[in-house]
């Protein structure tokens, strides 16, 4: 039941932070010589008038697509980590979010990949007058015929060095925010508590690993319009500072924040009425008077998503 809560509240959360996403990577990768954004807001407004609605959820299927098996693989590899680690620590709650960030780069690195092609196909157009790819599934399939597994690939050290310590972060923040918030039997603010936490631990987690997103962005456009920029990780790193400065790591920082938020909001809101509506909602006070030592624990295992 867990797996299919997870599924579903990250669906949600996909739903709900897919507009921020794609205005964070356009801002990314965006040219500094001839910019089409001045901001946040500005870059929503564009791709609203210049390719309707609809622009902003360019790529949608991707993520979509991946859903289900980056949450068997986050709730599976953290559940199990948990177990063989034997102590619910905030350090233990890192080192299995961290395992379960590294495993799901398999299939996180060619969905972003695919995400990423598909947000920048048809910049600033309504209609698209010549489309590369029709969908994700094409996308992925033209990149592989054309460049084979390795092109598919690409960016995979930079989202295993994202996702690493990204989730990392994520589960230690959200442990230590539901020690802090409580869990009492009678609570009437529980799911709003782990709305925060959850909220707050996407945050902290993108503040955490955000200049490498950055860096994976772009190399993962590099080569849509035909010609590739930079030859490696450190030669993107190079020329994107020589070119835009430090403050170039920063780039959608504040569409990304806006996003974590809610997008952890919907998740955790989903997965907690969908557990709560399968077990019975008098069970889940139950839960956490039964471990008094650490009685978020029952909870936390039950709720946690695995979208940052």
């Amino acid at each position: 039941m867990d797996f299919v809560a997870g599924c579903i509240g990250g669906a949600a959360g996909v739903l709900v932070g897919h507009p921020f996403d794609t205005v964070k990577v356009r801002l990314q990768v965006q040219s500094i010589d001839k910019p089409l954004y001045r901001g946040t807001y500005h870059c929503f407004q564009s791709i609203i008038r210049q390719e309707t609605i609809f622009g902003l959820y360019k790529g949608i299927g991707s993520p979509m697509m991946g859903l289900t098996f980056i949450n068997a693989l986050v709730f599976g590899v953290q559940g199990n980590t948990m177990r063989l680690l034997g102590h619910d620590t905030p350090m233990n709650q890192f080192l299995a979010g961290a395992a379960a960030g590294a495993i799901q780069c398999i299939i996180c690195c060619p969905m972003e990949l695919a995400k990423t092609r598909m947000q920048m196909q048809g910049t600033g157009e309504k209609k698209s007058s010549r489309k590369l790819y029709k969908n994700s599934l094409d996308c992925l399939a033209r990149i592989y015929n054309r460049e084979g597994l390795w092109g598919i690939n690409r960016g995979m050290l930079t989202t295993l060095i994202r996702e690493t310590p990204g989730f990392g972060v994520y589960f230690l923040a959200y442990d230590v925010m539901t020690r802090s918030l409580g869990c009492e039997p009678d609570d009437r603010y529980m799911i709003p508590k782990l709305l925060f936490a959850g909220g707050m631990a996407g945050i902290a987690s993108w503040l955490s690993t955000y200049p490498v997103d950055v860096i994976k962005s772009r190399l993962q456009a590099d080569g849509v319009g035909g010609v590739n920029q930079y030859s490696s990780i450190a030669d993107c790193v190079r020329q994107s500072v020589r070119r835009e400065g430090y403050m170039v790591f920063t780039r959608g920082l504040t569409s990304t924040l806006l996003r974590a938020f809610p997008v952890n909001a919907a998740t955790f809101a989903t997965v907690t009425l969908i557990l709560m509506y399968a077990q019975g909602v008098e069970e889940g006070p139950k839960d956490c008077e039964a471990a008094p030592s650490g009685h978020h624990t029952q909870i936390q295992q039950q709720a946690q998503p695995s979208s940052l």
